[in-house]
């Protein structure tokens, strides 16, 4: 017998006809029919190769196949509703999940501690993983579930991709501890004639900063272009250049007391990002309790 052969929806037919009796009663439980489910009864016949309910003077009558089948299939039946039940039931105290977040390594000092705190205490059996993702692939992750949010700046997406603005840790200037000429009274002068650290992915361009600072009719020399921040602080670290990056980063990086943070010289707004999921996961449990423990850590913040 050929499993693909059998429809779901004669197993329910089968299960009625059994527990009612005969195939009227059925007909009436399932508002069918008598002549539909009788189609399926033969369609189901035609498959097993058995007549399975045959008659003796006014009953309906089940064949040894039938007994043997209707249990099985009751099983069956209650176990495929309890799974479509399960579909949109999540407790975080008890429903094993994982969920995987797309985002630059530059976020995670700023949101994954936090977030793994929020969540861990609530939810013992939840499982995160942080992942860098080409931007121009953010839509399709998320629209296949490779992804379940992303958290990045404002990008160009379809209606398709869902938003929620968030702000992102303002830009701070960050030098060595002891450095010969800055300090907590740093000007903007003094920032500019600094040799400059930029950390970033692209391959030219500047950054925010050299944005707002063109604004100005301004402009700094950046003598070092490399790819993240880990870097650029351990140059920092050992010679007089100057990076500019993201507070909570430079924050955690300096818990040792290995360098001096002072306040970006111009008034630049904190940068804005956005959290990312698709609209097919918009009404989903689990990723809205996600969605509202990653928007928690940011309103904390912002607090």
């Amino acid at each position: 017998m050929n499993v693909s052969k059998i429809d779901l929806n004669l197993l329910v037919v089968f299960d009625a006809i059994f527990s009612e009796g005969g195939i009227t009663p059925a007909a009436r439980k399932l508002h069918l029919t008598q002549p539909a489910v009788s189609h399926a009864l033969n369609r189901l016949r035609d498959a097993l190769g058995d007549p399975l309910f045959v008659r003796e003077g006014r009953a309906v009558v089940p064949t040894p196949t039938a007994r043997n089948l209707a249990r099985p299939v009751r099983d069956i039946l209650r176990d495929v509703d309890l799974m479509l039940s399960d579909l949109n039931r999540f407790d975080p105290a008890t429903t094993p999940h994982k969920f995987t977040l797309g985002m630059r390594d530059v976020s995670e000092p700023l949101l994954m501690p936090a977030l793994q705190r929020s969540i861990s205490a609530e939810a013992p059996q939840i499982d995160l993983a942080s992942i860098q993702t080409d931007r121009r692939a953010l839509e399709s992750e998320l629209a296949n579930g490779h992804l379940d949010v992303a958290l990045d700046m404002h990008l160009p997406v379809s209606d398709k991709i869902l938003r929620q603005r968030v702000q992102f840790d303002p830009l701070v200037v960050v030098c060595r501890a002891g450095h010969p000429r800055l300090n907590i009274h740093a000007t903007l002068e003094d920032y500019l004639a600094e040799g400059h650290i930029l950390a970033t992915v692209r391959r030219s361009g500047g950054g925010i900063e050299d944005m707002e600072l063109s604004r100005h009719g301004l402009s700094r020399h950046i003598q070092l272009r490399c790819q993240h921040y880990f870097a650029a602080l351990e140059v920092v670290r050992h010679n007089d250049l100057v990076l500019t990056m993201p507070r909570g980063y430079a924050e955690v990086a300096n818990r040792a007391g290995d360098f001096l943070i002072l306040p970006f010289p111009l008034d630049l707004p904190p940068p804005e990002g956005y959290v990312y999921w698709h609209e097919n996961v918009d009404d989903d449990p689990a990723n809205q309790w996600l969605r509202r423990h990653i928007l928690g850590v940011f309103a904390q913040r912002e607090a």
